[in-house]
């Protein structure tokens, strides 16, 4: 019988206690503002902007809003111009799908320097894309923007 290293077995409900000072804790507290992540901070602005949209235009509630990190590598004939921030997808009726409205989160934040210019650059951006849905101009459903 060849020799088999053994395998030490695992202690079931003890933790890490290196050198005595007690069983780790999370790293950062869940009451302090770095526990939540760039990503999950952005999907709430974003949440909070279409919540809102919504509300005010009950023609977008067919709409799906989505969030991803970067555009593709690929850009269509018409985005050549520079990088993409966000992308609108036409509504196909007989397979059954609906407009949706992709928003890019890194090339949007790198553009802001804190939470409240994402904010603004998040609603301009789904402005833009719900506009062009609907057909209309995008001061007819924010008043307030610039031109």
């Amino acid at each position: 019988m060849p020799f088999l290293p053994s395998i030490p077995t695992r202690r079931s409900g003890r933790r890490r206690d290196r050198h005595g000072r007690g069983i780790r804790g999370p790293l950062i507290p869940p009451a302090l503002p770095g526990w939540r992540t760039r990503r999950e901070i952005f999907d709430d602005i974003v949440s909070d902007n279409v919540r809102d949209l919504v509300r005010e235009n009950p023609k977008l509630r067919n709409v799906e809003f989505a969030v991803e990190e970067v555009p593709p590598s690929n850009p269509s004939r018409f985005e050549a111009h520079g990088i993409t921030l966000a992308r609108t997808f036409a509504a196909d009726r007989t397979h059954g799908l609906r407009y949706r409205v992709v928003l890019y989160r890194l090339p949007i934040a790198t553009r802001c320097t804190s939470d409240k210019e994402i904010d603004e650059l998040t609603h301009y951006v789904l402005i833009e894309q719900c506009a062009d849905i609907l057909g209309v101009a995008v001061t007819d459903l924010d008043p307030d923007f610039p031109l």
